[in-house]
């Protein structure tokens, strides 16, 4: 069998997120390079937050995917620069948090520097944008816990960074 890097980018498509499992790791656009090195497949991951308590779960992931798929020569490379973004998650992945009940990102460009529409933040469960913030941090690091006006359920909202 010729291994191709597409094939090694859809083997990384069935990992889920530990902490989102609703996402795999394309969508959370943390994969950054698949590079073939004659009997080496080389896997270059950025976290979302370079403190990540993820990070190693999602090494061990990828590691024992690869395993499962009969390769074992496997070298992984976290790469912390540039920093990971919300832009680069998928459209779908942001789609599947609102299903899942979490709200995705919300930004807007200005000046071409990213900043957070925290005001415009819709529930994850009614679609109200009559929201506020909660806590700064949800569940996880990079979500912050808000509260809807109209539904008065709270919900995370995954930060835009």
């Amino acid at each position: 069998m010729v291994v191709t890097e597409e094939y090694i980018w859809q083997i990384l498509e069935e990992i889920p997120d530990p902490e989102v499992p609703v996402l795999n790791l394309l969508d959370l656009g943390i994969i950054r390079d698949v590079i073939l090195n004659e009997d080496e497949i080389e896997i270059v991951v950025t976290p979302t937050y370079s403190g990540c308590p993820a990070t190693s779960m999602i090494n061990m992931a990828i590691r024992m995917k690869l395993i499962e798929k009969g390769f074992n020569n496997i070298k992984l490379t976290n790469r912390l620069s540039p920093a990971w973004t919300t832009d680069w998650m998928t459209e779908e992945g942001k789609q599947k948090l609102k299903a899942y009940g979490i709200a995705p990102p919300v930004y807007s460009k200005n000046n071409d520097e990213l900043f957070s529409k925290t005001d415009e933040v819709e529930c994850a469960l009614c679609g109200s944008k009559h929201t506020h913030l909660v806590s700064q941090f949800g569940s996880t690091a990079c979500k912050a816990l808000y509260q809807c006006d109209d539904c008065r359920e709270p919900f995370d909202y995954f930060k835009c960074h």
